[in-house]
This record gives C-alpha cells, structure tokens and sequence, in this order.
C-alpha cells in the first residue's frame, strides 16, 4: 500500500527524554507501575492517548491569538455554532470545558434511576455519568467486536437484533436515549457504517428513542465510510458526515485533541429546543455565568476559535488520509511480525491484543497493565491499559468486571511524530514481543473508588 506523507511543514519541535533502562523502571516503580502517573518529560514516545498531546496547526495558533481582540464572548462561540451547524445540520452548540463535561449534562438531561443507555460499547468516563444518574448502560455492538483477529470493515456497528431485544426487554420509555460511537473507541476505533447508522435510527424512530452520538471520532469513522462502504467512493468528507448526522438527535465531541486539537474543550449537539433551554440553566447551576475575568474569556474564546478551525480543516481530505494511513502503517508492521493486534486496525489508535501478547498471565494478573508497564520499562514508549483495570468493579469496591477485550492502546497523537517514528516504535515492540514471557504480573496496590486507571497503583504479584 502507498503511505502518503505528512501533508504539512514542521516548525516547532520539542526534545525529548531518552532515559536508560535502569532509571525507566526506577520511574515505573516510583509511578505505582501506572503509566498515568509517570511525567511526560520522563517519556520518548507518548501514546498513551490522544487527548492534550496533538499538535496545533498554524491556523489555529492565528485563530487563538485573534480571539482575544474581542470584548464581546457572544462573537467567538457563534463561529464555533456556525461551523457545526453547517458540517452536521445540528440546531444548538453549547461548548463545555472538557469532553466529560458535554457528557455529563447530556446525562443530567436524560438519565432518570432505573433508566438505561444502550449502544456500542462505552467510554469509561461516559459510563460514570450515566451510573452517577442512577442509570446503567447495556451494550448492544456486534459480535464481531469482540473477536480480535476478525478482519471484518465496520466491526463498530450495532447489532440491530440485540438493540431490539433489550428495547423489548427494558420497555422503551426506560431507554434513556441509543448511544452510537462513531468510531467505537474500546472495540479497537472501529467504525460504523452509514447502512447501520440508518437502520438504529429506524428502531429509535418505531420506539420513540433519541440517538445521541459520541462523535469525537467522527471524521475518521466517515474515511473509513469513504474508504469501505459501497457507493460512497466519490463521496466528501463532508458530505458523509452531513449525511451521518442526519440520523442524529444530537451529539458529544470530547474536543481535547482528537478532531478538534485544542488541549481543552468539548462540545455538546442537540436538536431539540427544550433540552438545550435545560441544558443551559444546568450550565446556570453548575458551570457558572460566563461573564468571568476579561484575561479567562480571551483564554475560552480562544479555544473556540481554535475548536472551529481544526474541525474544518480536520475534513480535508489529504490529512484525514494521512491520519489514518499513519496508524494503519505501524497496525501493519506489528501484524506482520506476528504481535497480536485489534484487526483491522482503527482510525486513531493500534489496540495490541494483551490477553494473547501476555497469554502467560491470567486475567487477575492484569495483563493489559502489565504489558503497558513492561512497555515503558523496556521501550520507552507510554501506552494505555484498556482491560479489566479500565473496566472497574461489578459494584463499587467489589469483584472486577470481566471485559471481553483486554487490550492495550496505542493512541497517536495528530500532526506530532512521523513515518521514522512508526518504525521506530513498530521495532520495539515487536523486540519486546520477542521475550514477552518475560513480562511480569502486577496486582493492585491502590483502587481508587471510581476511574481506577487515572490514579490506581500497583505492585509485583
């Protein structure tokens, strides 16, 4: 396959640490063998997720710099509302400080004791909000997901028959509303074709349910639309997604990075006027009025300025191609050298397959956070458990959740390392698959009460 090259200049860099093995695992055991908790300046190659860690591009620095000429905090969010509206046909933006905090409102909004949110897989984070509400999320994807070494396109769709089943089951006026990620983030970045994303919002229609979107990868999962679903070869970027969002009710953009690259924002989507009027006094109550400090507001109209920007020139075709070819490239490499990975490989990250890299430890032995650890140790490279230790408890401070994937992602920054690079990592990881029964099991040290991966330690079983 031809890999295009970066469709952009370099011209800022930042140097970084190339540690000796002995003080890598000095640090790793000072970090509670957590990769969250190590320093970035500790770290040569930060994978561990793609929120805060992209690179702005020179659009955006102007954008940034602009903002603050004006007094008036209405002018900047309405060209954040204009450019939304205009890509996804949505009638209300309302931009919050981070990605958790447009999920949280759209929990407060719907979510009632004993409700519950179906979809395809969910975000840690996004779970929380929903279970915080008192309601419980049911996953509905499509077996295929949970099959690894399936190379199968658009293994991020729903499963028509299950979400009709659990409808029929929960009774629809307890479904809070149909969660659909595009791409599904946990099942690998996997994407969601437009034929599915039609035939859930055909079930949502018979039974009254609104689709909400967690859209943060959302220009990706409409590439691999281009890229693999029939008759839409000839077809935008744009013009899938408009079509895509057709289907939705609203949405969620964590905008930290991701599409956006800004290193802070989310953005909140709804179509309906009496949710956003509720979604603004929650705004009212919990985040404030928005007449702060003159030097804040520049910092916020900044930001949405910057959000507004990126999401645009996230839809050119040249860097969506280079952005998803970048990370199939080293998918590519691993695979050929025999490392197990989430096939195919997703738009935003490579998912090294733990359970069968460390197939030596037993799930109690944590192999997706042993891996990570032993990663950094060995290579120098910070990635990020997405196993049992992400998945949490059955209940607060009891048994561990079982997840049927237990994965670690390699998530790739945008705009930040190049083809060198990909090989660089590719090597390490496939040495360190090499003597991978080397590795050894870790347990828990710490458990925090809720999501334990951001400050869990541990300890050699």
């Amino acid at each position: 396959m031809l890999y295009p090259a970066e469709p952009f200049r370099i011209k800022a860099v930042e140097t970084v640490a190339k540690l000796d093995r002995e003080t890598r695992a000095q640090k790793m055991a000072e970090a509670g063998y957590n990769t969250f908790l190590l320093e970035s300046k500790d770290v040569y190659f930060d994978l561990l997720t793609d929120s805060g860690t992209s690179s702005l591009n020179a659009r955006q620095w102007v954008s940034m710099m602009n903002a603050g000429s004006s007094s008036q905090a209405s002018d900047v969010p309405c060209e954040l509302e204009q450019t939304l509206q205009t890509t996804f046909g949505i009638n209300h933006v309302i931009p919050t400080t981070r990605g958790r905090g447009a999920e949280n409102i759209l929990a407060m909004l719907t979510v009632v004791h004993g409700s519950c949110v179906v979809g395809n897989m969910c975000s840690t984070s996004h779970r929380f909000h929903i279970e915080s509400q008192g309601g419980r999320f049911i996953d509905v994807i499509c077996q295929a997901a949970y099959q690894p070494a399936l190379n199968k396109p658009f293994k991020g769709n729903i499963d028509i028959a299950k979400l009709e089943q659990v409808i029929e089951q929960q009774g629809a006026e307890n479904i809070a509303y149909i969660r659909l990620a595009a791409t599904a983030n946990l099942a690998g970045g996997q994407p969601v074709s437009l034929a599915n994303i039609a035939a859930v919002r055909a079930v949502a229609d018979q039974h009254k349910i609104k689709l909400f979107f967690d859209a943060t990868h959302c220009v990706e999962n409409a590439f691999f639309i281009q890229e693999q679903e029939a008759g839409y070869s000839d077809a935008s970027i744009q013009d899938i997604l408009k079509q895509m969002f057709s289907y939705a009710d609203g949405c969620i953009i964590n905008g930290t990075n991701k599409e956006c690259l800004v290193s802070s924002g989310g953005i909140l989507c709804l179509n309906d006027d009496a949710l956003f009027e509720e979604a603004n006094d929650i705004i009212m109550l919990y985040g404030g009025m928005p007449m702060v400090d003159q030097d804040t507001q520049n910092m916020l109209n900044g930001i949405r300025k910057s959000l507004a920007v990126a999401l645009r020139d996230s839809m050119e075709q040249d860097y969506i191609e280079h952005r998803v070819k970048q990370v199939r490239y080293l998918g590519e490499q691993l695979q050929a050298a025999g490392v197990p990975v989430i096939e195919p490989i997703g738009g935003h990250a490579v998912f090294i397959d733990a359970s069968r890299f460390c197939s030596h430890l037993s799930p109690e032995h944590l192999p997706a956070q042993s891996l990570t650890a032993s990663l950094y140790i060995e290579t120098g490279i910070r990635a990020m458990e997405r196993g049992i230790v992400s998945a949490g408890t059955k209940a607060p401070n009891t048994e561990h959740a079982q997840p049927l994937l237990e994965t670690v992602r390699l998530a790739i920054p945008r705009q930040v390392y190049t083809y060198a690079h990909m090989d660089t990592i590719a090597n390490q990881i496939i040495e360190l698959y090499h003597q991978r029964e080397s590795i050894p099991a870790l347990k828990f040290s710490y458990e925090p009460k809720w999501l334990r991966f951001f400050t869990a330690r541990f300890e050699h079983a």
